[in-house]
């Protein structure tokens, strides 16, 4: 199982997701290392895992605000040898375009995360896939709603070689990964990367989750709080 570490981003600071709900997000206070700045939380997240992929949602952006073009363009220059997977809201193609012009050369190591809460339309969602092959689709929902105005959920169609199953009310929470979501995605993409995110406690959920079909899963808290310890 892979581990991706994960940086939540508002306003400059590394904060701690919690169930989706945004507004509550708080500056990070990890065991790990000191502060909420993101290279120092970035570095020590991926000096912890061995990852080469960093996950970042840019909160700013995810509601409504302006990308934070000037904090990625920084962690990609200080990060050389990683990749960014960047949900930034992206409500179509010319969204994650526009974004990619601001990060210059080091935007080759973005790849974006089109998450069906943002896309407009399921035209929209077929042109982001079309224009960026390496783009990432997050299927979200909240307990039993689906945030879906593309309609991918329904139309696995729509569905690039890569996928994220993102349970919001278990992000953070520590409440176990949705074992019966991941494994009907599973399912429905036998040959997708399937990538899992949300209430991973310890190493068993981790193996529960690959029983499942994981591949990879998103991983911040657990991390945060020495639940994940060692990692190979």
């Amino acid at each position: 199982m892979q581990v991706v570490p994960v940086i939540d981003l508002l306003a400059g600071q590394v904060v701690r997701a919690v169930r989706g709900e945004r507004s509550t997000y708080r500056p990070i206070r990890s065991a790990l290392c000191a502060g909420s700045e993101p290279l120092d939380v970035a570095r020590t997240l991926l000096d912890h895992t061995g990852s080469n992929i960093l996950y970042i949602a840019d909160l700013d952006a995810l509601t409504g605000g302006i990308p934070q073009a000037g904090v990625l363009a920084a962690l990609l220059a200080a990060l050389p040898a990683t990749t960014v997977w960047l949900d930034g809201g992206f409500r179509d193609a010319s969204a994650f375009a526009a974004l990619l012009r601001q990060l210059g050369a080091d935007g080759a190591r973005v790849a974006p995360v089109f998450a069906s809460e943002s896309l407009t339309s399921p035209q929209a969602a077929r042109d982001a896939f079309a224009s960026h092959p390496g783009a990432i689709l997050s299927l979200d929902r909240r307990g039993e709603e689906i945030l879906d105005p593309a309609g991918c959920w329904t139309d696995a169609s729509l569905w690039p070689a890569r996928l994220i199953a993102m349970t919001l009310e278990r992000v953070g929470a520590f409440a176990g990964p949705d074992l019966e979501v991941l494994a009907s995605i599973r399912r429905r993409a036998p040959a997708a990367m399937l990538i899992g995110a949300g209430g991973i406690r310890d190493a068993a959920d981790l193996d529960a989750a690959a029983a499942a079909g994981a591949d990879a899963w998103l991983v911040a808290s657990a991390l945060h709080d020495h639940r994940l310890l060692p990692l190979p």
